[in-house]
C-alpha cells in the first residue's frame, strides 16, 4: 500500500498543495477585519498596512493551528480574531508574528470556558451575526487528520501542529520550552501513531 501520510496530511500544512492554498485564500478573504482601535502611537502608515495585510493572509492559516490543537471551529475562530487584536497594540514590537500569534492565541482558546459551540458575539465589522467560518470548508481528508490529532498525546498534537505550519524543530523548542531532542522524540512517535489512525480508519472505509 502506498504511503498516504504525506496525501492526508497535506491539507494541514502551512504551504499546501494549489487547491489548499486557493481554499486558504478564500477562508481568509472571507475573514472579517478585525475591529482596531485608534492607532498607537508609532502605528505609522506602512505598519497598518502591513498589519492588514498579514491578516488576511494569515487568520484562515491560525484557525486551522488552533482546529489541530483540539479546538473546535468557533472556539478556533474566536481566539485567533483575539489574539490578532493582541497583536494590533505592538505589531511594530513583535518579530516573529507567526510564532507570537500561535502561542497567544492557544494561550486565549485554553482560557475559554469549556464546549463552547459558537460565536459569543457577532465577529467584529461584521454585522448580522454572520459567523466568519461560514466559507471555510474542510475537507474530508482534513477531518480526519483534525480527528486523529485529537487522540494524540497533548505533546505529540502541539508539536505535530507547529511542524504541518512549517516550524523546524528549534523553532517548536523555543515555542513550547522543550528541548529540540524532546520535540523530535514527540514528532516522530507523533507522526507514527498518526499515520497508523489514518491507514487503519482507511482499511475500515472511514467507519
Amino acid at each position: 500500500m502506498p504511503d498516504v501520510e504525506p496525501r492526508l496530511m497535506a491539507a494541514g500544512r502551512e504551504t499546501p498543495p494549489k487547491a489548499g492554498d486557493q481554499a486558504d485564500r478564500r477562508a481568509a478573504r472571507a475573514m472579517p477585519s478585525p475591529r482596531l482601535p485608534s492607532a498607537p502611537a508609532g502605528h505609522g502608515t506602512v505598519a497598518l498596512v502591513d498589519f492588514a495585510s498579514y491578516y488576511e493572509q494569515h487568520l484562515a492559516k491560525l484557525i486551522r493551528h488552533l482546529m489541530r490543537q483540539g479546538a473546535r471551529p468557533h472556539e478556533a475562530a474566536e481566539a485567533a480574531q483575539a489574539a490578532f487584536t493582541e497583536a494590533y497594540a505592538q505589531w511594530d514590537t513583535i518579530r516573529h508574528p507567526a510564532a507570537w500569534l500561535r502561542q497567544v492565541a492557544l494561550r486565549l482558546f485554553l482560557r475559554q470556558p469549556a464546549h463552547r459551540e459558537e460565536l459569543t458575539g457577532a465577529p467584529p465589522d461584521r454585522p448580522g451575526g454572520i459567523c466568519p467560518l461560514g466559507a471555510v470548508e474542510l475537507k474530508e481528508e482534513e477531518n480526519r487528520v483534525y480527528a486523529a490529532l485529537a487522540a494524540l498525546p497533548p505533546l505529540q498534537r502541539q508539536v505535530l501542529a507547529w511542524h504541518l505550519d512549517g516550524f523546524g524543530l528549534a523553532e517548536i523548542a523555543a515555542a513550547l520550552g522543550k528541548t529540540p531532542e524532546a520535540v523530535r522524540q514527540n514528532l516522530s512517535r507523533g507522526r507514527a501513531r498518526l499515520k497508523e489512525m489514518l491507514l487503519r480508519e482507511i482499511a475500515g472505509g472511514g467507519k
